[in-house]
């Protein structure tokens, strides 16, 4: 079964946001490391040396600045083979929004719309 990994919430002001996220919730909000990235990693708890969080169910995120494809938060479900989830959502009624992109050195990312017009991220690990 595949399971919500990762929430993403656009920002029209990242500095605000992050501002906002830190003192209401406490969470911890970095910049990320990966170079010509502009996201911001959001840990809401403590994590491994990967970003994995150490309390069982909870997830971390990120935040971005808001666009086309991101104008409200996004939820990531990660998947086992990322080409063959697209092809079932797009069998199913989905529309992929974001083609398929490496991350880094952690995993390859894209978007889709389900058939309600949600905009859902699917993520599969390198």
């Amino acid at each position: 079964m595949d399971h919500v990994v990762h929430f993403e919430i656009p920002a029209d002001n990242e500095d605000r946001a992050q501002q906002f996220y830190e003192t209401v919730f406490d969470w911890k909000v970095m910049r990320s490391p990966i170079p010509n990235w502009d996201y911001r990693t959001v840990n809401t708890v403590e994590t491994d040396e990967r970003g994995t969080p150490l309390s069982a169910g909870a997830i971390n995120g990120g935040i971005m600045k808001r666009g086309d494809t991101s104008p409200q938060p996004v939820v990531v479900i990660k998947v086992a083979n990322l080409e063959d989830s697209l092809k079932k959502a797009v069998a199913a009624g989905a529309k992929v929004v974001m083609e398929a992109r490496p991350v880094g050195e952690i995993g390859t990312y894209a978007r889709i719309t389900d058939t309600e017009g949600n905009i859902i991220g699917v993520w599969q690990d390198l």
